[in-house]
Parts: structure tokens; C-alpha cells; sequence
């Protein structure tokens, strides 16, 4: 049958398009689906400051009646040019397992971006680097936790098929909380740091300059990296709102030298174990099953989406102990207060070895594969 491509121009058509990955992932034991109006809210120029400062397209792939894929194009003018000039993005892309469709959904990303002189396509980006990032490549069995993405196996095939080649890979590591630490982080974490370095948990009484604090080190921490793309002043502020219902100041560390905040870990719980069986609806009980999941019952999960020491200390033996110590600050709480069970630790880029040797220290483990696709356009 003909495969239609439809636009996304109005509240209808985004409902549609939001709606595609729960009809695509029907059959997925290990798919998690998301609150349909977190999606909306995400994919509103009000809520989502991306949608106001970058160029996005959304489409849905339609046959015989049915929508049977999406996909978006981006162009975000604060991502790093290239050598063959502004890169483009794709994301949100999910679709059944018909290459027909995959092709239809990439050549109209594809002819979008190069009819504004896009040279490179990378993707999938849901939407920003900084939110969903890759298309899962290994660990398909568990589910995802929260604010990571879930494809199914074939979509790195249909990819692939379409000349789409790997530019990056990223990792999601999984620490076992059960589990005793190894002797060798014991061993550094009982190590004192130097006199000038302190830990302390965050503070709700100064909450906004406590964001801006993790924002002002994430944007110098990670400034250089591939793909880098910083936080705005009103990201900051949107993160802020949205974050303040999860974070709690036990799970929250900074830490300082000579009184000035130089690195910092955030540890949330994982929403997605919360909302797994809500089917997208938090009405009419889904609501008082979230709260009570979140605040009475507890989940048993949680992810470390944010994370960094200043490049000021990179290079220094302060500055490779830090990141250790937080872990350290962090896992009491973590362990005999909320009782995680498990501690996902993403997203980490394949070539960051520091970071990715001090989890395997802990005996975090590489759990889940994401990979970013490139292709040159034209």
C-alpha cells in the first residue's frame, strides 16, 4: 500500500503522532509507556524552550488508514558545527518493522534538513542531545529507566540499510546496590580528600541558585565533549520545575573547594518503574497510584542523568577523586534510606575511559548500548 506522510500541524495530529510508538511497541514486554501528558508537554513550544529556539519538523508515516511511524528533523543552532558546516538531527523515530516505512520517514527528515543546506544528518536526538539520546543497539530484554530511550532490534538494521553509519556509541551502566562495593573503591572512598574539599547535600532554601549551580558546572564540565550542547538560561528554569517533585537534597550532592561548588551528582528516582502499568493515563486513579508509588511505597530503581566536576580540576588528583567520592556520598542514602535495588548510570560516551573506569571501580556494569547514526547528505 502507499505510505503517506502527514505533517504535524495541529493538537490532532500531534495526539496521533504521540500515540505512534504505543501501537509499534504493543508487543514489547520491555517498553515502557510514557505519560501522554508529560509528551504533550514535551512537545509544546510553551513547555519545551528547544521547540522555541531551533527549527523542528514532526511527521507520521500512515498506510491503509493506520500510522504505522513518526519522525522528527531538527536543527538546533547551538549544536557544534562540523567541517562540512551546522549539522542536522533526526529523533523520535519509531516505526513497525517494514522498510518501506523506515525509507519514507528518513528520506523526508533527509530532504527537510538539505532543503535549509544541511550537509550531515545525525540522530536519533528526542529532541535535543540533552534529552533522549540514541537508538538502543543492546540490552533490549529491561526495560528503559526514566528519560532513556527503547527501540526495538530491527531498527538499527532498517537504519543501517538506509546508509546510516555509527558516529558514537553511549553506555548505560547499572550498578547493583545489593551488592557489596569491591575492596578497591572501598579502599579510595576512605582515602580523605584534601582539606579544602567538602560534600554537602543540597539545599532547598536556596533552590533556584542550587540549579543554576549544577547547570553553571554541567555547562563547564562538559564543554568540548562530542556533540556538546549547553543548557540555556531557560532550560535551567524548565529543568527546575519539572525536577523539584523528584529531587530529594539526600540524593543530591555537591562538592566544594574553598567554599565554591566544583562538581556535583543528582540521583533520581526512576518514574518509569512508577508508571509502567498506567498505560500513558494518570486518570481517573493514575495519579494516586504515581504518588504512592513515588512518596509511600517507593520504587526500587533509580538513574543518575546528571553528573560533572569542573574542567578546572581535570587532570588533577582532586579532580579524579571527586566523582568517586559523590558516588560515595550518595549511596547510603540511595541503599538504606529509599532501597534502591539497582542504580542506572547513563548516558556515557564510549571514549570518556575516566568516568567509565571509576564505575566499573564500583562494579557498575555496561548494561545497555546506544548508538548514534551519521550520514552525509546530498
Amino acid at each position: 500500500m502507499t505510505i503517506e506522510i502527514v505533517p504535524v500541524t495541529d493538537d490532532a495530529t500531534l495526539r496521533r503522532f504521540i500515540r505512534v510508538p504505543f501501537a509499534v511497541h504493543k508487543n514489547d514486554a520491555a517498553w515502557v509507556p510514557p505519560l501522554l501528558m508529560e509528551r504533550k508537554e514535551a512537545f509544546s513550544p510553551k513547555e519545551n524552550e528547544f521547540l522555541r529556539r531551533a527549527e523542528v519538523r514532526f511527521w507520521i508515516a500512515r498506510r491503509d488508514g493506520r500510522d504505522v511511524g513518526r519522525i522528527t528533523a531538527q536543527i538546533d543552532p547551538l549544536a557544534p558545527r562540523g567541517e562540512d558546516g551546522p549539522p542536522g538531527h533526526f529523533g523520535c523515530l519509531s516505526a513497525v518493522d517494514d522498510p518501506e516505512v523506515f525509507a519514507a520517514l528518513l528520506h523526508t527528515a533527509e530532504s527537510f534538513l538539505e532543503s535549509r543546506g544541511i550537509r550531515r544528518a545525525y540522530g536519533p536526538f528526542s529532541l535535543s542531545i540533552n534529552e533522549e539520546t540514541g537508538l538502543l543497539v543492546d540490552g533490549f530484554d529491561t526495560p528503559p529507566v526514566m528519560l532513556m530511550p527503547h527501540d526495538l532490534a530491527y531498527a538499527a538494521g532498517r537504519l543501517e540499510t538506509l546508509g546510516y553509519r555509527k558516529a558514537k556509541d553511549v553506555y548505560a551502566y547499572l550498578l547493583d546496590m545489593q551488592a557489596p562495593l569491591l575492596r578497591a573503591a572501598r579502599n579510595m572512598l576512605e582515602r580523605p580528600l584534601a582539606g579544602s574539599v567538602r560534600m554537602r547535600r543540597l539545599n532547598f532554601k536556596d533552590y533556584s541558585g542550587e540549579i543554576r549551580r549544577i547547570v553553571d558546572i554541567f555547562n563547564d564540565a562538559w564543554s568540548g565533549n562530542w556533540g556538546f550542547v549547553p543548557l540555556t538560561e531557560e532550560e535551567t528554569d524548565e529543568m527546575a520545575k519539572r525536577m523539584r517533585v523528584l529531587l530529594d537534597e539526600r540524593l543530591v550532592w555537591f562538592a566544594e573547594a574553598d567554599g565554591e561548588a566544583v562538581a556535583f551528582i543528582v540521583v533520581l528516582p526512576n518514574i518509569n518503574e512508577a508508571i509502567r502499568d498506567l498505560d500513558g493515563r494518570l486518570l481517573p486513579f493514575g495519579w494516586a497510584k504515581l504518588l504512592w508509588r513515588l512518596k509511600v511505597s517507593g520504587v526500587r530503581s533509580a538513574r543518575v542523568p546528571l553528573m560533572g566536576v569542573r574542567k578546572s580540576l581535570a587532570g588533577t588528583m582532586i579532580g579524579s577523586a571527586i566523582p568517586l567520592q559523590l558516588i560515595g556520598a550518595v549511596l547510603p542514602a540511595a541503599r538504606d534510606v529509599f532501597r534502591f535495588r539497582s542504580v542506572e548510570l547513563s548516558w556515557i560516551l564510549e571514549d570518556n575511559l575516566p568516568m567509565r573506569r571509576i564505575l566499573e571501580r564500583i562494579g557498575a556494569s555496561a548494561y545497555k548500548t546506544y548508538r548514534v547514526y551519521e550520514k552525509t547528505l546530498g
